[in-house]
Parts: C-alpha cells; structure tokens; sequence
C-alpha cells in the first residue's frame, strides 16, 4: 500500500514537472513564434489578442499540471468534486482575467471602430473600457458563485431590497456617474483639448466613471468630481477655430492728423497682407482721445490657436508695427500728467560757487 502510494505521488509530482517544462517551452519557444506571426497581420488585434491572454494561458498550464496530478493521487470523491469545481472556477478567471487586459488596451477600440466604421470619441474610450471592466468582472464573479452553488437571483433580490439604503449612502457617486454620463452626451470636450472652468484651466487627459482629470499648465494633476463639472461653465479653448488679439495703441497727441492716418492705413494693410492673419475681421481704427495719448483700436485674429504659434504671429506684427512707427517718426504715447500752480513758485537761487 505504501509503494503505490509512493509511485501515485511520484507520478503526480512528474505530470507537474512536465506541464512546468511545458509552461517554459510554451513562453520561451512557441508562443514567441506566434507573436511574431502575428504581427505580419495587417491590423493589431491578433497581437493585442495573444499579449492580453499570455500570462492567463501560461498560468493556466500549470494549474491543468495541478489538476491532472491530482487524478493520480488517492483522494475521496469529495475531494476530486471539490478541486474540480476550483479547476472550473479558475478557468472562468483566467478567461476573465483574458478578457479584462484585451479590454486594456485601446487597440480593440480602435480596431473595433475602424471595421465597423464608427467614429469613437476619444473621451469615450477610457469610459467605455472600465465599464466593460466592470461587466466582466461582475459576469466573472456571477458564474463563479453559480457553479459554487450560491443563488445569485436570490443576492440580486436582497440588492433590491437594500437599493435605497445603497443610494442614499453613495449619492455622490452616483451623482458623479450621471454627470459622466451627462459629460458624454453633451461632449463639450473631449480628450486632448484645452479647457478652462471657474477652478481650472489645463488639459483634459482622461474621463472615468467618478472624476475627470485635468493636466494644468503648472503640470499638476487635477481631479474633478463629474458632477462638479456638469453643472459649471466650461470655457473650451481648443475649439475656437481662431484666437483673439485686441489692443489699443496710444500714440503722443503732438502727432499730426496726417501721420496718424497713415499709420492707420499702414497698420491695417499689414494686418490684411499678414500669412498668420484671420482676413475674416481686421480692424484698425483711430479709437479715443484718451487721457494722455491719442488711441488706435486694434482688433484681429490669428488663423492659429496653439500657443507657441500665436505668441510668435504676435510677436512678428509688434515688431512690424514698431518699424511703421519709427518710418513715420511717431512716438508711443507714456501716461504723463501736467500740473498749473495758481500761484508762481519762486525762482531757485544759483548756487555759489565755492572758491578753490
């Protein structure tokens, strides 16, 4: 009795090595050579495919390894009905497991939109991976209680029961979903765009089921609960085709009306000629008297929004405009102020001078 027994866990201990060996020739030689065939393909997602369910089906070969030993070993039918259910139970994982880093990566997105020809919202990518996360987890755990014998309708029912005590509890997470939800729908930015709200100002970077995170200019990371957001005025500065520039240029009042015309005519003509220019609306007027200058109202746009782009149109047109005012011999107006004494003030003595 003791030497079969000796010879079952010698043969349950040599299936281990085996699959082990396997397992290693497995990840080392074959599924190498497969990896590799797939990235002949023309799309991504056979590659995606293999990566997201390689260490599942490796692990997955040393369990079977497990399994199968077991078969030799001398248990009860109990016991080979209770490591039989554990083998079921961890293949609905592996394949969970599979299936959530498939889900990861945004290559099935993509894919997936490509082939049936549906435009995707960048924003909507993030939010659309961790709730088919969430499906697959809940399926997972769904089926696993199942084939333990738990009686799932019957937990489903007691959610219902409790579902007021649940959402008075989470009603802030809750309101975070829907104003996700109401972010999606209204799509008032979307990953990638700049944006501005009465809080924050920086770049979207990700949108997920509670909060929306925001890159600002100091490249910190901001966190905004969803329902904050939907129910504040977002400013989104992506979208505004062209970008603004309006000043007034004040100029001494000892310039003659002739020179100031011209350098009117000659401001909107290079407004107008200018490759960075939006020709939409320009406009360069003789504005005010003001309170110690004569002031030009200048008013345009640049074709382009990206900062460093519009710093530089910018930068091009002050410089240009400076040489108008120095061919016209104008001067820029400073703010001055001249003061009248009623009463004269009386003459400085000379100093004398000292004898040497």
């Amino acid at each position: 009795m003791t030497e079969l027994l000796l010879k079952q866990l010698g043969i349950a201990a040599a299936i281990v090595l085996v699959f082990l060996i396997l397992r290693k020739i497995f990840v080392r030689y074959l599924f190498s050579l497969i990896l590799k065939l797939s990235r002949r393909s023309p799309t991504e997602l056979d590659t995606s495919f293999l990566t997201a369910f390689q260490k599942p089906l490796t692990t997955f070969i040393a369990i079977l390894g497990v399994y199968v030993a077991s078969l030799y070993l001398p248990l009860t039918p109990a016991v080979d009905v209770f490591i039989l259910q554990i083998f079921r139970a961890l293949i609905i994982i592996f394949i969970a497991w599979g299936l959530y880093n498939l889900i990861s990566s945004a290559v099935l997105m993509q894919e997936l939109s490509s082939k049936f020809n549906i435009q995707v919202d960048p924003i909507l990518i993030p939010f659309l991976t961790k709730l088919f996360q969430f499906i697959i987890i809940a399926l997972s755990i769904t089926i696993v209680a199942q084939e333990w014998g738990y009686d799932v309708n019957g937990f489903i029912a007691g959610l219902g029961l409790g579902g007021l005590a649940i959402a008075l509890a989470a009603k802030d997470t809750v309101a975070n979903i829907f104003g996700g939800f109401v972010i999606i729908t209204d799509k008032p930015f979307s990953v990638g765009d700049w944006i501005e709200t009465s809080g924050v100002e920086g770049t979207v970077e990700e949108l997920s089921f509670r909060s929306t995170r925001i890159r600002a200019f100091a490249n910190a990371l901001v966190t905004v609960p969803n329902s904050v957001l939907a129910n504040q005025a977002i400013t989104n500065w992506t979208r505004m085709g062209k970008r603004q520039v309006f000043f007034h240029l004040g100029v001494t009042y000892t310039t003659p009306r002739v020179k100031l015309q011209r350098c009117v005519d000659r401001i909107q003509n290079l407004l107008v000629q200018h490759d960075g220019v939006h020709k939409d609306l320009i406009l360069v007027k003789f504005d005010t008297f003001g309170a110690s200058s004569l002031d030009i109202f200048i008013y345009f746009f640049t074709i382009t929004t990206k900062w460093g782009e519009f710093m530089a149109v910018k930068e091009d047109i002050n410089f240009k405009i400076m040489k108008i005012l120095e061919e016209e011999s104008v001067s820029v107006a400073f703010p001055s102020r001249s003061l009248y004494f009623e009463t004269p003030l009386p003459a400085a003595t000379p100093t004398e001078e000292t004898s040497s």
